[in-house]
């Protein structure tokens, strides 16, 4: 097993015990039957199974003993499942936004001893603790946080001045980055890969001179989905592609595949990439402030329904382009899940899985330049023959 990642020691003003409990919109889903924790004078052990890997970070409080562990957004439903012993009170749910906790009261003054993250066969974290004196756990929880092992702030995003008639506006999202690499395989992160290929999609695409390329992060950091959204917006784009390359442990993943927005995932996989990406709590696109919850569903319907038609021939002018290069797709190209990326309702805007780190073709065609620059050049092409069809439509309805 490989194993990665020490742990962080974050040091928060500790919240009160009683954690709300969190809403089904989680990036990860804990595992019960996998899981377990057993405490006593001698120690504590604890195993987490989790749905897939995510950043996290451990330390211990006083005033009682207490384990507190954050991660990025977990599901903790079935935690009351969980084989538990030694520890009466142990309890999970959301703290702040993109982020949630665990607590385990402790039987006496323990510190960590290990810890650490295994992500194959399946995602598990271990930690042991050992039990301490009362002068270095007194130490352990009144250390200051470490520079830079703050949560992470969002990552700037650039911003267009200026724009001229004509111009295509295009906002490129390589999904990922900072605390979150996506899915990793032979020491190759997903972020890595997205955000290589979206700079040289970039690149070509300004040289046309006549179109406008902004990515929603320049470099291995962090941009929360409210970002890449208000981004697009921000900048007026015209359309907005989200690049990704993810890992389904199960069934056939290999090949380029288009994903639009649809409530209901065209299959499995597709509803199992959704819940990976996204939490699904954005209304995004409208100012629906002073608007309650009817009128802004209505309202939101209505700009994407509008909408949806140029999203499918954006879907389509994109698949027809990727197969024109004899670039592997997906034996089902064309697919639907409920990206919350994907959202804006009044932005055209898809997910393209340039393919699928756990193929193992998939990934050698992601790390070879010459194959990244053919799916490219497909790209731009699809793009400008949508921005063109749209432009003639246009037209002829004014």
């Amino acid at each position: 097993m490989r194993r990665f990642g020490l742990v962080w020691l974050l040091m928060l003003m500790l919240l009160p015990l009683g954690l709300r409990a969190q809403e089904l919109t989680a990036l990860a889903r804990l595992l019960p039957e996998v899981s377990r924790v057993e405490a006593s004078a001698s120690g504590l052990d604890l195993t987490l199974g989790l749905s897939q890997s995510v950043p996290w970070r451990a330390r211990v409080v006083d005033d009682p003993p207490r384990l507190v562990m954050d991660f990025r957004e977990v599901d903790w439903q079935g935690i009351d499942k969980m084989p538990q012993s030694g520890v009466p009170d142990l309890q999970a749910g959301a703290f702040r936004p993109g982020w949630s906790r665990l607590v385990a009261p402790l039987p006496g003054p323990m510190v960590i001893a290990e810890a650490g993250m295994t992500t194959a066969p399946g995602t598990r974290i271990t930690l042991r603790m050992d039990p301490a004196s009362a002068e270095e756990f007194a130490a352990k929880a009144a250390a200051p946080e470490p520079a830079g092992w703050a949560l992470p702030k969002p990552a700037d995003v650039a911003r267009v001045e200026a724009r001229h008639d004509g111009q295509l506006v295009v906002v490129l999202d390589p999904g990922h980055g900072g605390i979150d690499p996506g899915a990793e395989r032979d020491g190759v992160k997903e972020a890595d890969l997205v955000l290589t290929f979206a700079r040289e999609l970039k690149e070509l695409m300004m040289r046309d001179g006549d179109t406008i390329v902004v990515l929603t992060r320049e470099e291995d950091t962090f941009v929360p989905l409210e970002t890449r959204i208000s981004t697009s917006r921000a900048v007026g784009a015209d359309v907005f592609i989200s690049l990704h390359a993810d890992a389904i442990a199960e069934g056939e993943a290999v090949g380029a595949t288009i994903y639009t927005l649809s409530d209901a995932a065209s299959d499995e996989a597709g509803k199992t990439l959704a819940e990976r990406h996204d939490r699904a709590d954005l209304l995004a696109g409208v100012d629906l402030t002073e608007q309650d919850d009817m009128v802004a569903r209505v309202l939101m319907d209505m700009a994407r329904t509008e909408t949806e038609p140029r999203v499918d021939r954006l879907a389509d002018a994109l698949v027809t382009a990727i197969k024109a290069a004899d670039l592997r797709m997906h034996r089902h190209p064309r697919q639907e899940a409920g990206f919350s990326v994907l959202k804006s309702p009044d932005i055209p805007s898809a997910l393209l899985e340039l393919g699928f780190l756990s193929s193992e073709r998939d990934l050698k065609r992601l790390q070879d330049p010459a194959w990244r620059s053919k799916m490219a050049a497909a790209l731009r092409e699809g793009i400008r023959a949508w921005h063109k069809d749209e432009a003639a439509r246009a037209g002829l309805q004014r």
